[in-house]
């Protein structure tokens, strides 16, 4: 039986094997015992054959082999120690023999062939030991044939127990340093995965965030420059026959620019601190002075279009909450405003939602009248909220553009229902929109009242 290189003691990753050696200074010192181990069976072979007159030079020869044999203890342990206690009766091989047998019990071999071995070891010293103390006795009947027996016993333990009990201690260390070794290696790449997982998580975060303060962004400035724009083609088409009227839609415009920028102000406030409840109240405090300092022929055109004042639209976001359900109304009355025919209906009884999903409702209506500014100016809408106890429904419907009204010719990037999908989705709702049979388009979302996230 074998032992391979994978089963030496310090297998390591350093200089190139040589052999089945791990390193080079295992070659050496393995080279080096077996050296001294066939000078000593080559000495104790002399001596020998001149006790036994066996030709001196054969002994010699045989001790130098054999105990040279001892350079390949790593490759063939077992091969070694039955050599050496082949050679036993020649008075030779101890060191070989106790050598052997460390080498045996340090490396992963079966435990009863270790045994098996250690049994005929330990058999061959003693049978060797009595038939030298016998022959070295002048008198046999001066010491009991116990004695000698104790005395080969004791030597025949003393051999083979101290090397087999240290092998076995050296072949344990050595298992538990390389099972040390190797569970360190798996921690190393676990922490090394975990790294780079944490490294992709935070990739996604800075991707979502950006998607959503994109979202953010669209949701703030589309509705309110849109409405600007469209109040500002009128104020060119009535500039010179109603001054009047000119002068009203130059005041919803600046209102309405007004309130972009406040928005805007909001959000640059969050994101430069990080913590949009410390921020946004003193930004959001702003909201009722630029309301005060509106061109006063704003308020009439307000009353007689249903326009609410700009404080009354944002004073929900100045508590440090975003728009809420309550702000549909104004939001419709905005668009009256510009022109639109809005009609707004709510069936069922009112509810209590989370913040999130009325924020949600209100964006998609926001987005869903700006897209009506944007591709059918002069259409009808119908805005319908239901209320369904568990969720709450909104369905905005148009017509098709009535031809008269004209186009504001506003640009479109495409990312508006998207992001409205985004936002109903991650609360755990559904988002479908298409065009109708009339020609129209139709915008319909379904949220569910506690905004569970998918």
């Amino acid at each position: 039986m074998t032992v391979t290189g994978a089963e030496i003691a310090g297998g390591g990753q350093g200089p190139p094997r040589l052999w089945w050696w791990e390193r080079p200074r295992s070659f050496v010192f393995d080279l080096a015992l077996g050296l001294l181990s066939a000078v000593e069976c080559a000495v104790l072979g002399a001596r020998f054959a001149g006790e036994a007159g066996v030709p001196v030079v054969a002994l010699v020869l045989l001790g130098f082999v054999a105990g040279g044999l001892l350079v390949v203890r790593r490759r063939w342990p077992i091969a070694v120690v039955l050599v050496a206690v082949a050679i036993l009766p020649a008075d030779m091989g101890y060191s070989m023999l106790v050598v052997g047998l460390y080498t045996l019990a340090a490396f992963e071999m079966p435990r009863r062939v270790t045994g098996v071995l250690a049994g005929m070891s330990g058999l061959g010293v003693f049978v060797v030991t009595v038939v030298r103390l016998n022959h070295l006795r002048d008198d046999p009947t001066s010491q009991p044939d116990w004695v000698v027996w104790l005395i080969a016993g004791l030597m025949s333990v003393g051999m083979i127990a101290p090397p087999l009990l240290l092998g076995m201690y050296a072949g344990a260390r050595r298992r538990l340093v390389e099972s040390l070794r190797e569970r360190a290696d798996g921690l190393e790449r676990e922490l090394s995965l975990l790294a780079e997982r944490a490294e992709e998580r935070a990739e996604w975060a800075r991707s979502e965030e950006r998607t959503r303060i994109a979202r953010e962004m669209h949701d703030v400035v589309a509705y309110r420059v849109s409405l600007m724009v469209v109040h500002a083609a009128a104020l060119e088409a009535v500039a010179v026959r109603d001054p009047q009227q000119a002068v009203r839609n130059a005041a919803l415009v600046g209102d309405m620019g007004r309130q972009a920028l406040t928005e805007l102000r909001e959000m640059l406030g969050v994101l430069r601190t990080g913590d949009g409840g410390r921020a946004v109240p003193a930004v959001r405090a702003a909201a009722p002075s630029v309301v005060r300092e509106a061109p006063l022929a704003a308020r009439p055109a307000a009353a007689d279009g249903g326009l609410v004042a700009v404080g009354a639209v944002r004073g929900a976001e100045a508590d440090g909450h975003g728009p809420c359900l309550d702000e549909l109304d104004a939001l419709v009355g905005e668009c009256r405003v510009s022109g639109m025919a809005v009609e707004l209906s709510v069936d069922g009884e009112s509810a209590t939602y989370a913040a999130e999903v009325e924020q949600t409702v209100y964006r998609v209506v926001q987005e869903a009248l700006t897209n009506v500014h944007k591709h059918a100016p002069g259409a009808k809408v119908q805005v319908r909220l239901a209320h369904r106890g568990t969720e709450v429904a909104v369905l905005v419907l148009n017509g098709p553009a009535d031809g008269v009204a004209a186009n504001a010719d506003l640009p479109s990037g495409g990312n508006g229902l998207i992001g409205m999908k985004e936002r109903v989705t991650a609360l755990g709702g559904g988002c479908v929109w298409g065009t109708t049979d009339a020609g129209g388009f139709k915008v319909s979302a379904v949220l569910p009242a506690s905004g569970t996230r998918g």
